[in-house]
């Protein structure tokens, strides 16, 4: 077994340990705050992924984009920033140019990493840490912690029954024709939008797998001319009306967990991206062209 496959089987005790963490933090957003959510990569779409959710449970304004396109000129009562290495280097310009600013908190897994004394507050999540280079438990232990710091989102279970929902998607056989399909789209509305974006970049990351990834309500805007036999539009949380039979007339196979809670779907996609990679001889702890972070040049 992988490495990474080892560390996406150990989420469901990661989520748990990360709602116990954030209810005794202080520094997480409160209510009312202006918040901006940043980060690189994977971060940056669990950053898609809380800012929705922030809003959803009614606490204020919350954007989220990528470190190296964060609007300076724009107000807020305080910055998230998501950084597994804590050396990402477009996440410590912008922590080190906001400093005396605006209020900033950053998530990481090392605490022997600049990021420390970039940002005013820091979440250690060491436990989540990973050897491989591909991300998959610490993005979705990051956006557990500051999930459960929400408290209740409506429409959205507790992090808690999200874990038990995870641990049936770390065993249970993944569908045959969702593992011998060519192409993927992955689909998400609201919060779970971050979560097919991260889906569609695990695929590409781990097994260089022909991805796209979209908003459900834009799929048949255009996407849909994609699907086809042989290729999947797997739907993130709730279905659209009618998504299914779109689907249908234009030969594609649906995949959707509808009443699973979204990360835990994502948990699947995680799998099903290390099974691909296998099958195709990768090795899917060290994947072609990347590092575990962007360090780049001054």
């Amino acid at each position: 077994m992988s490495r990474t496959a080892t560390e996406i089987a150990t989420q469901p005790a990661c989520w748990r340990r990360a709602a116990g963490a954030a209810t005794a933090f202080e520094g997480l957003p409160e209510p009312g705050e202006r918040v901006a959510v940043t980060g690189c990569g994977t971060s940056w779409f669990m950053a898609i992924a809380y800012a929705a959710l922030r809003e959803a449970a009614g606490q204020g304004e919350t954007d989220a984009f990528p470190s190296s396109e964060f609007p300076a000129s724009r107000a807020y009562d305080r910055v998230v920033a998501i950084t597994r290495s804590g050396t990402t280097t477009e996440v410590l310009d912008l922590l080190r140019g906001l400093r005396g600013r605006v209020g900033t908190l950053a998530l990481t897994a090392d605490p022997n990493t600049p990021v420390m004394a970039a940002a005013d507050r820091v979440a250690v999540l060491d436990w989540a840490d990973e050897e491989s280079v591909v991300q998959t438990r610490f993005a979705t232990t990051a956006l557990a912690f500051l999930r459960a710091g929400l408290g209740p989102v409506p429409g959205v279970k507790p992090v808690a029954e999200a874990a038990v929902d995870a641990e049936l998607a770390v065993t249970e056989p993944l569908p045959e024709a969702v593992v011998g399909a060519e192409q993927w789209t992955f689909l998400g509305r609201g919060w779970t939008y971050g979560l097919a974006l991260e889906a569609g970049l695990k695929m590409r990351e781990a097994a260089g797998a022909w991805t796209e990834a979209y908003p459900a309500m834009e799929y048949r805007h255009g996407p849909i001319s994609i699907t086809g036999p042989g290729r999947v539009a797997w739907v993130f949380g709730a279905l659209p009306q009618g998504l299914a039979g779109e689907v249908a007339r234009v030969g594609g196979t649906l995949h959707a967990h509808a009443t699973a809670d979204p990360m835990a779907d994502l948990v699947r996609a995680q799998r099903l991206a290390v099974a691909l990679a296998e099958a195709k001889g990768y090795d899917p702890d060290r994947p072609r062209n990347l590092t575990r972070s962007v360090i780049l040049s001054p």
